[in-house]
């Protein structure tokens, strides 16, 4: 582990910032190197610490998950005393990112203009639901609203029957990745500060993180309105299909060219995930390395199968073929074998099965993190990406208003100073998880 190379190092972030879109880019930040300073509601903190919880006396994991590595400071910014706090933290501070209700930080006499006049070196950054200007911009967004409203859970679900409703993934399209595009943003501005020697503003719309994610269901809009039907559609081809002006839910189709689709594998009666994933590509050679593999090379030459188009047309009764043959092995045989033979295949694996791969645990993609009580250790989605000279060293998520006393006398306030804070309501006291054991029914 070397951790004397830690790109962040040195790097200060005042993170006001809960739940999760907020939190997920100042915890990569952290795993980063960079000292974080988590300001929290006195008395109760970011809400996630008592949501969801299933351990007694123990924060839930839904704010362990996102908070490791961090410090914690209770602060109302609203007092009077609150309100210097915060201003002594800013001009010390290179990074600051607010994720709090529209409009509050400029009420607060927080909002750029503010802070960049306190301190021109400093960089802000911003994440709100919807554009500055955008008619919707006071609204308080949620992750269903950015996926609802960013374009994917128009394109997200089934053509036909009860569930053809708008759906959203269950991949956080709105809060973690808005919170990824906005770390983006923050990284290049502190290159950009390099150059120029101020700070910069940083402002992360969850809308259109969404949209950039679903920016290919725009390239099919376009086609769309240009040819009037998606070739690379589920519903194209089918008898008494009605395209309308807007693209159709994409089912579980690859997107775009080539034809992917999910297969039933050997116990997909009783386990829900027994199914691959095979994508079968546009040219000759690899629909014959498809055939050769599930051995039915007479579907070669085939004129339902024989090119791309009419592959498109016949999808049904290519799935039909494709699955007489992946029904009689398990998925990850599924995947040995096509996968020697060249196609494209991966194993439908659950998260039971992710939370226990050993290879997953191994290579630093889960990682234990030990948070001491009740808790013990927990596991965790560590960085997403590796670096050859930096690992970073995974720590515990703070307890509520854990490094108050050192943040504060760090910043010259006296211990009569803090007393007085806590009196008065600025901060809180250091507390630990205190919950009742939670009961959930299981039979109904």
């Amino acid at each position: 582990m070397v951790n004397e190379y830690a790109p962040l190092k040195g790097i200060k972030v005042v993170d006001w910032t809960q739940v999760q879109s907020g939190p997920s880019c100042t915890q990569i930040l952290a795993w980063l190197g960079a000292d974080v300073i988590k300001i929290e509601k006195p008395g109760t903190g970011d809400p996630t610490r008592n949501q969801l919880l299933d351990i007694e006396d123990s924060w839930g994991i839904y704010y362990l998950q996102l908070n490791a590595n961090k410090k914690s400071l209770t602060l109302n910014a609203k007092t009077e005393s609150g309100h210097k706090v915060l201003t002594e933290l800013l001009k010390n501070a290179d990074i600051f990112i607010e994720n709090i209700k529209p409009g509050a930080v400029e009420k607060l006499g927080f909002g750029w203009e503010q802070v960049h006049a306190l301190n021109p070196r400093l960089i802000m950054g911003t994440i709100k639901g919807f554009n500055k200007g955008s008619r919707f911009e006071n609204v308080k967004a949620y992750e269903p609203v950015a996926q609802c409203s960013g374009g994917a859970a128009s394109t997200t679900g089934w053509n036909e029957g009860e569930f053809n409703v708008p759906t959203q993934s269950a991949a956080a399209l709105g809060d973690s990745n808005s919170g990824m595009h906005l770390c983006i943003g923050i990284l290049a501005a502190l290159m950009q500060r390099e150059h120029t020697g101020e700070g910069t503003y940083v402002y992360q719309s969850m809308r259109n993180a969404t949209l950039n994610l679903c920016r290919i269901k725009l390239r099919d809009q376009i086609m769309l309105d240009n040819l009037g039907a998606l070739p690379h559609y589920s519903v194209y081809g089918k008898p008494g299909y009605k395209w309308g002006k807007a693209i159709p839910r994409t089912e579980n189709t690859e997107g775009g060219q080539v034809i992917g689709w999910c297969y039933k594998a050997k116990g997909w009666e009783t386990d829900p995930n027994a199914y691959v994933y095979i994508v079968i590509q546009d040219p000759k050679k690899s629909w014959e390395s498809v055939c050769t593999a599930i051995e039915k090379p007479e579907l070669i030459d085939d004129p339902r199968f024989d090119t791309w188009q009419h592959r498109q047309l016949h999808k049904e009764e290519m799935y039909a073929e494709i699955e007489d043959y992946t029904k009689n092995f398990d998925k990850y045989e599924l995947t040995d074998k096509l996968g020697k033979a060249g196609v494209p295949v991966g194993p439908v694996i659950d998260w039971y099965e992710i939370e226990n791969d050993p290879e997953l645990n191994s290579d630093g993609t889960i990682v234990t993190i030990n948070q001491g009580g009740n808790r013990g250790e927990y596991k965790t989605i560590g960085l997403p990406f590796t670096m050859a000279n930096y690992t970073p060293d995974y720590k515990r998520a703070p307890d509520l208003g854990e490094n108050n006393v050192e943040i504060l006398e760090g910043l010259g306030f006296s211990d009569d100073d803090i007393k007085g804070m806590v009196e008065e309501g600025t901060i809180s006291e250091a507390r630990g998880p205190k919950n009742a054991k939670p009961e959930v029914q299981l039979n109904f």
